[in-house]
This record gives C-alpha cells, structure tokens and sequence, in this order.
C-alpha cells in the first residue's frame, strides 16, 4: 500500500546518514535541481532509502554510489554497489523490490534493479518529471547544508 504520510525528505540526507552508519556512500547530483511534486519526491526519498538499506543488509562493506540525474522530462535515481551480488543468481525480489516497482510504476516510471555485468548490484529508476518550479542555484546549496546539519 503507498501511503501519503510516509517519510519524504533529501536524498542527500538519505547519504550522510548511511555515512554515519558506516556505509562508504558518494552522491553524484548532475542537472538543474528543482522542486518535484510531492508524489515523485516520495518516490525518490523511498527509492534512494530501500536502495541504501539493501546495501547495509546484503552488499557488505561496499562502496555505493547514488547518482541523481535531473533531466528535463525525468528524474534518473541510480545506486550501485561493489558488493558480491552475482549476474548469474538474480535476487529473490523481496517486499523492498516490489514496493520500488510498484511507487515506479505509479508514476509512470521504469525500474531495473539487477546484479551488475561486473559484480555488485544496481537499482535504476527513471521517474518522469512535469514542469515543477526549478530551485533557485543558492537555494540547492541551501537544502543541501540543512540536509547536513540535520544529519546524525
């Protein structure tokens, strides 16, 4: 069931907490970041969320990347690990997995989530994007010290 009163906050918090719970965690924001309607920031919040949760459940001590891709008609969420998950034994999808699906889906997005050709596991979300008010360059800079600050 999706909610409307889950959690929703930055990714960017999403990344120094997992830092702060050990995880060796880089974001990579590229694009023109801007305000996104309310359902799709969830989404992003919960995909970058279970992703990151995974990694501390299944990768080990693996190196993660979240890249957040701003386009002009998509919002792109990747994150990849350096863990041991293996092409050949694909996952058993889990409630975590189906849930991702299934926020995607909804917004009329596309989910890959798989082992990686070269080790280590990737979850690619690509969410469309309607014509949301862009943030202002200081006001980026802004939402992402207060992610900080609030951080653990």
């Amino acid at each position: 069931v999706l909610r409307a009163d889950e959690p929703t906050g930055s990714p960017a918090l999403l990344v120094e907490r997992a830092r702060s719970a050990g995880l060796d965690v880089e974001l990579v924001v590229t694009g023109r970041e801007r305000l996104l309607p309310t359902a799709l920031d969830r989404a992003a919040y919960r995909i970058v969320q279970e992703s990151l949760t995974n990694v501390a459940r299944h990768a080990g001590p693996a190196a993660v990347t979240v890249q957040l891709t701003y386009e002009e008609t998509e919002l792109v969420i990747c994150v990849e690990d350096g863990g041991a998950a293996d092409p050949a034994r694909p996952p058993v999808s889990g409630n975590g997995l189906k849930g991702m699906a299934e926020r995607v889906a909804a917004l009329g997005g596309s989910l890959d989530a798989a082992p990686r050709p070269e080790g280590g596991f990737a979850v690619r979300a690509r969410l469309p994007v309607d014509g949301s008010a862009q943030l202002a360059e200081g006001e980026v800079e802004n939402v992402r010290d207060m992610a900080e600050r609030a951080a653990p």
